[in-house]
């Protein structure tokens, strides 16, 4: 079964290139992809070597819609022509040159074939309704959400939002959801206004101007920009007795930031880690479908499948900073 696939050489350089995949086992169904969201914060870690995620060449992206087109006679549950949602692609390791590719995400391909049982296994109904394209991008909205479920921050809080990527908007809309008096803060003023979409009260590019707002500091703050030197400004930004969370993914190299600050301020500090599973995935893909998630407003580029070694380009090298979420077009 062949499939084309985004694949990253070193260099780092972006191609589409034919990939093989096997044939369905029992247990799992083939899907023609519709949408695969990209994911520029661990993507381009991972594809300039800040996370580890195999050896070059690469195939990433980890989130992605589609419609089934083969179902094993042991994946119960799905029926051909049903439309999906899915995290990875995992089962391709070769290339139709005979090169071995590291499919440790895999998403960005033409078609997929996924498992339906396992702990790994991640592959939903999509609802009626839903626009595809903003449910490719579903993770990093659910890895806001779960960290928001994880510090728990309550109605008429005062939040600081540090940094809004697409983690950072997911953060927003979720302490929105919540009641919360959520204060955006980005260098870039096209994510404020999504996040002001999104929900966000205060919309700031000068983090000094928070002390305006709350003059002893937020309640709590998430720092989602993943940037170790972002740390210590935002723990500054906290009150006494206040909730930090370090939202972003920082990599797999030792970060450090000042221990006396958080001290002295007795924070409560949280790790939220990946995307808190099926729980957040659902109830984001639920809240898009009500319309209570605008996602569709984070969409800032979508292009064909052709064209997405361009965009990629583009991302690695900062030629447009107008990026703030994109998705690939596989049909």
């Amino acid at each position: 079964m062949q499939a084309t696939a985004l694949i990253t050489h070193e260099g780092p350089t972006f191609a589409c290139e034919n990939i093989v995949l096997p044939d369905p086992r029992p247990d799992q169904i083939a899907v023609q992809t519709r949408y695969s969201g990209v994911s520029i914060g661990t993507e381009f870690a991972a594809i300039t070597r800040k996370l580890d995620y195999g050896p070059y060449p690469l195939c990433t992206g980890y989130q992605a819609v589609g419609t089934v087109e083969h179902v094993g006679k042991d994946a119960t549950g799905f029926a051909v022509g049903d439309r999906v949602y899915y995290r990875w692609n995992r089962v391709f390791s070769l290339a139709t040159s005979g090169q071995k590719v590291s499919a440790s995400q895999g998403a960005h391909t033409s078609a997929a074939v996924l498992d339906t049982q396992g702990p790994r296994a991640f592959v939903a109904h999509l609802p009626e309704g839903v626009d595809e394209a903003a449910a490719s991008l579903f993770v990093m909205p659910a890895v806001g959400l779960n960290g928001v479920d994880m510090a728990n921050p309550r109605m008429g809080d005062r939040v600081v939002v540090y940094g809004c990527g697409l983690v950072g908007l997911g953060v927003v809309a979720a302490c929105s959801h919540r009641g919360c008096e959520v204060i955006a803060i980005d260098l870039e003023a096209n994510r404020l206004d999504i996040a002001q979409n999104l929900g966000a009260d205060h919309l700031i590019q000068d983090a000094e101007a928070v002390r305006d707002i709350a003059p002893d500091g937020a309640d709590v703050v998430f720092e989602c920009t993943g940037i170790p030197a972002c740390i210590d400004p935002a723990i500054a930004l906290c009150r006494t007795h206040g909730t930090f969370i370090l939202q972003g993914n920082y990599g797999r190299h030792p970060i450090s930031y000042n221990f006396l600050p958080p001290h002295g301020k007795r924070l409560t500090m949280y790790y939220p880690c990946n995307d808190g599973e099926a729980p957040c995935r659902r109830a984001v893909i639920k809240n898009m479908g009500t319309g209570v998630l605008p996602w569709h407003h984070t969409i800032t580029h979508e292009v064909a499948s052709s064209d997405a070694p361009g965009l990629y380009r583009d991302i690695l090298n900062g030629e447009d900073k107008n990026i703030i979420g994109a998705v690939i077009r596989w049909f």
